[in-house]
């Protein structure tokens, strides 16, 4: 584990929780002259019916990626403006946590900052969550950020 954090991971899907956690990561990698990079994962959609699987057509999967290139270039314009000089965009296809982890392990990334939708109870047990999962998996440090922007640990 290096200490300071040159070399920072935002997961985001977009959502307050993730823009809360990407505040956070510009401001750890302003204070440690670090590079950030963004990342969006997400799953391809489909469907399995009794009567066989149904996936998205290519039309489809072309306009999700091109729907996530779009947010990724606006969170990092977003980024450059809180004050993060270096900032990369990623994109990856799968298991979000799973993506998430790959990419910190195989990228040499020293911290991971994740924003959680803080469910509990059953929407919790049901959904799950990411930033656990995230948690589980990485080999490096990982921040969770609450919504409300307060850091937690899981």
């Amino acid at each position: 584990m290096s200490f300071p954090w040159k070399k920072v991971l935002c997961p985001i899907d977009f959502s307050e929780p993730a823009r809360a956690a990407m505040k956070v990561a510009v401001d750890v990698c302003r204070q440690f002259d670090g590079d950030l990079t963004l990342f969006h994962s997400y799953e391809l959609p489909g469907y399995t019916l009794p009567e066989g699987s149904v996936v998205a057509s290519p039309k489809m999967l072309q306009d999700l990626a091109e729907q996530a290139e779009a947010h990724l270039v606006e969170w990092r314009r977003i980024a450059e403006g809180m004050g993060a000089t270096r900032v990369t965009t990623a994109k990856g296809i799968g298991e979000p946590a799973i993506e998430i982890a790959e990419l910190a392990r195989e990228g040499g990334y020293d911290l991971i900052v994740v924003g959680t939708h803080g469910r509990t109870g059953i929407r919790h047990a049901f959904l799950g969550s990411v930033a656990e999962r995230v948690v589980r998996r990485a080999g490096c440090p990982v921040l969770t950020i609450h919504p409300e922007g307060r850091a937690r640990g899981l």
